[in-house]
């Protein structure tokens, strides 16, 4: 049976975020993993659940699919902002929490204090030991990392692999070549636990 595979990104938002499934989805195959996208429908889903807001459905229903994978893979290039996209890094978190494998990927290699302060543009400020501030006197996380360290400290903590690469802006959000290979490092760990399993 193939591991099933979570997809998180905000993905979803893309002007045909079907078709961005489906071609994240046959990626997986080829590796020999099951994606499961936040798009897909529930099998069995509860019923009472029709009564709910839109929202509160979709929240409910991503945590249930979240709950019937094997592992995660998260599209973590900057969204809106400095950082990844908030959704995203929470189903990246409640996975991690369930104990299970946490990959993530970013087509953006500027490290994630370069993008803060380019935000800040002339609020951040440079303090007399070296250290950056913003308009309001608060610090600027300066760890050289891809982003927030409970982000790149999660992924390393499960056992997974960050894949940052190097995309030009406009295809940032439909190359497929840094997706593919989180999904190959995500294959391999996932058959190498596999594997032991069956020891």
């Amino acid at each position: 049976m193939r591991p099933r595979v979570y997809l998180a990104g905000p993905d979803v938002f893309l002007p045909d975020p079907a078709r961005r499934a489906a071609a994240l989805k046959a990626a997986c195959a080829e590796a020999g993993l099951e994606g499961v996208s936040p798009l897909d429908a529930l099998a069995d889903e509860p019923a009472d659940w029709a009564a709910l807001p839109e929202w509160r459905r979709l929240h409910l229903r991503n945590e249930a699919h979240i709950r019937g994978c094997d592992a995660l893979i998260a599209n973590l290039t900057p969204f809106r902002s400095p950082s990844a996209d908030a959704g995203t890094v929470y189903e990246l978190g409640f996975m991690r929490a369930l104990g299970r494998p946490v990959f993530g990927f970013t087509t953006s290699d500027a490290p994630f204090t370069r993008r803060t302060l380019a935000m800040l543009g002339t609020a951040a400020r440079r303090e007399p030991d070296g250290s950056w501030t913003d308009g309001d006197g608060l610090l600027v996380e300066s760890f050289g990392l891809t982003d927030n360290l409970m982000i790149d400290g999660g992924i390393a903590a499960a056992g997974g692999t960050l894949v940052v690469g190097s995309v030009p802006a406009a295809a940032r959000w439909t190359d497929m070549a840094v997706f593919r290979q989180c999904v190959g490092h995500a294959a391999r760990v996932l058959a190498a636990g596999q594997e032991l399993a069956r020891k």
